[in-house]
C-alpha cells in the first residue's frame, strides 16, 4: 500500500456510480422504447417470464457479490476505499460479478418488455462500466494492494 504518497486518492476514482449508470440506460432504452418501438422476440415468447428469470438470475448475481464484499467487511460503493481483495464466491470466477448481474439484468429487461432498444442500451452501459469504472477500479487497485491484486488478476478474469 502507497499510503506515504500524498496523492494516493483511497477510493477508485470511478467517473459514475455503476446503479447510476443501470438506471441511465434502462431509462434511455425505455423512452427509445416509446418513441419508436422495436421488438424484437416472436409473439410465441413467454418475453414476461423469460425476462424475469433472466433479470432474476442477474439480480442474484449481484446480490450474491455484494453479500459476499459484506462478509468480507470491505466496501461495495466505488467512493469507500476498498479494504481486501476478495477472492471468495463468485469473485473466483470474475472480477467484477456485480457488474455482470448488472448487464444480465439489463438483458432480462430487454427480454420481458420485448425492447430491442434496452440491448442496444448494453452497448453505451459496457463502455461506460469498462473504462469509466473497471479500468479505474484496476488502476487503484493496482496501486494499493501492488502484487496481491496482480496475482489475482492472473488467476480470474475480469468477466466470465
Amino acid at each position: 500500500m502507497n499510503e506515504a504518497n500524498d496523492n494516493f486518492r483511497d477510493s477508485s476514482g470511478a467517473v459514475v456510480r455503476p446503479p447510476i449508470a443501470w438506471v441511465l440506460a434502462v431509462v434511455a432504452g425505455i423512452v427509445f422504447d416509446a418513441v419508436f418501438p422495436l421488438p424484437f422476440l416472436s409473439p410465441d415468447v413467454p418475453a414476461g417470464w423469460l425476462g424475469a428469470i433472466v433479470f432474476l438470475a442477474g439480480l442474484a448475481m449481484l446480490i450474491w457479490a455484494a453479500a459476499t464484499f459484506r462478509r468480507a467487511g470491505t466496501h461495495i460503493q466505488t467512493v469507500e476505499p476498498t479494504t481486501k481483495i476478495v477472492e471468495d464466491g463468485p469473485y473466483r470466477y470474475s472480477r467484477n460479478p456485480i457488474y455482470i448481474g448488472m448487464f444480465v439484468g439489463l438483458i432480462g429487461l430487454a427480454l420481458a418488455f420485448d425492447s430491442l432498444w434496452l440491448l442496444f442500451m448494453l452497448v453505451p452501459f459496457y463502455f461506460v462500466i469498462r473504462n469509466g469504472v473497471v479500468a479505474r477500479e484496476e488502476a487503484y487497485l493496482e496501486r494499493k494492494f501492488g502484487d496481491l491484486y496482480r496475482a489475482y488478476k492472473t488467476r480470474v478474469r475480469r468477466w466470465l
